[in-house]
């Protein structure tokens, strides 16, 4: 293995992963890299005062804010093609794109489809439209399958439908799903897409240009990033909704009409320490500029990581006779490394704080897809164990997963 993907080279950016601890948790957010961690403790003893002022420390302080959008416009490829708003989290972007609708509607265009196998954030807000005079309607699964049949999509999809509200994927099933044939399917029929990119982002380069994405929205701190979100939307997406921000704020000042009340300064230092850890994956030289070429090499690392992990856990898995997998079998780049089971006997709870009392960090439960858990498990509480493995875990802690398993399962 050479030195870019060597494991230790990559655990060495990650201060918390020197405990003793499997941190197998990483769906509900990643460690983050020592050059974060810098660059937020530098904002604090420098410049933390508010954004817009014409001493110094002021204008440090702006240009952070300006800086860390420029940077995830690259991470997302935005281009020219529209912006990037930032907020705390992606439950709270989404809704607030959801009120913004509620309160820009078209005559005609009064229905809204929402996939089943979505995260709340991404799918609660828009289900909430009915209040306001939408028809909600449900894009299901195929529960054997674990998949969205397209045809039942053409069926829901019509003249009337405003919105499309997806997941690029799962994140209870790990499958990766093919976001630019809805985008395309959506645009048909003159409707918005709208995707939660949450549980793609940590794993595979996120290209809303490629994807003909209206809007793309994740959350940073699963993506080695602070505890922030970020939402892509073109130009004519964010020109159709006024935002939630305060009266005075220009309505044509997109995307600070979005970002209510402002943004997280120092989070904003802290995704500016991305760059460097991103140059380091993909092998480049520190301080490099960062552009498209470095995240898409950064990407090929973490899949290159990841891939022999994930492989090397389904595969124990599907030995099980007791053990149901909750998604794909497959071990290929159509999915990626959240694993999600539940044992025909034992309690997903019961599995998972046996195995949490040998410092594996795993857990339970239905991970704010509930409405996916219930129609999958008996329980939707207690849901399923998920696993979610990322490109700076090792084979080394796959093994201590296993062996822990072998006597719980």
């Amino acid at each position: 293995m050479n030195n870019k993907i060597d494991p230790d080279a990559i655990r060495e950016w990650f201060p918390a992963l020197r405990s003793a601890d499997i941190l197998l948790d990483n769906a509900g957010g990643s460690q983050v890299p020592r050059t974060v961690i810098d660059r937020v403790r530098d904002y604090f003893v420098n410049s933390f005062v508010q954004v817009g002022a014409d001493y110094p420390a002021g204008k440090r302080a702006t240009q952070t804010i300006d800086d860390a959008r420029r940077v995830l416009e690259v991470l997302v490829n935005c281009g020219d093609t529209g912006h990037v708003a930032m907020g705390p989290s992606t439950s709270v972007l989404c809704a607030r794109l959801a009120q913004s609708y509620a309160q820009a509607p078209i005559p005609g265009r009064d229905e809204i489809i929402v996939c089943q196998a979505g995260h709340e954030a991404n799918v609660g807000p828009w289900t909430r439209m009915a209040a306001a005079g939408y028809t909600v309607k449900w894009w299901n699964i195929e529960h054997q399958a674990f998949t969205n049949p397209l045809d039942e999509l053409e069926a829901l999809l019509s003249e009337r439908t405003r919105i499309l509200a997806v997941p690029h994927v799962s994140n209870l099933l790990g499958r990766i799903d093919d976001a630019r044939t809805w985008s395309r399917m959506a645009h048909a029929v003159g409707a918005r897409i709208v995707v939660d990119g949450v549980a793609f982002a940590p794993h595979r380069a996120i290209d809303v240009q490629a994807l003909e994405v209206d809007w793309y929205v994740f959350s940073i701190y699963k993506v080695y990033g602070p505890h922030m979100a970020a939402m892509f939307g073109t130009h004519e997406a964010f020109a159709e909704i006024s935002g939630p921000n305060h009266f005075f704020v220009d309505p044509a000042d997109m995307p600070d009409k979005f970002e209510l009340g402002g943004v997280l300064h120092e989070g904003c230092a802290g995704v500016l320490g991305l760059p460097d850890y991103f140059n380091f994956l993909a092998d480049r030289p520190d301080r490099t500029p960062f552009d498209r070429d470095t995240v898409n090499r950064a990407y090929d690392t973490m899949t290159d990581c990841e891939l022999p992990l994930q492989r090397q856990l389904i595969e124990y898995l599907r030995t099980k006779e007791q053990v149901r997998l909750i998604g794909p079998l497959q071990t290929d780049r159509s999915r990626v490394g959240t694993i999600s089971f539940v044992h025909r006997s034992k309690s997903s709870k019961e599995i998972v704080l046996a195995a949490n009392e040998q410092d594996i960090g795993i857990r339970y439960g239905h991970f704010y897809a509930h409405r996916l858990a219930s129609a999958l498990v008996r329980d939707p509480e207690d849901g399923v164990v998920r696993i979610s493995l990322v490109h700076y875990n090792t084979a080394e802690e796959i093994d201590r997963v296993i062996a822990c398993l072998e006597t719980l399962l």
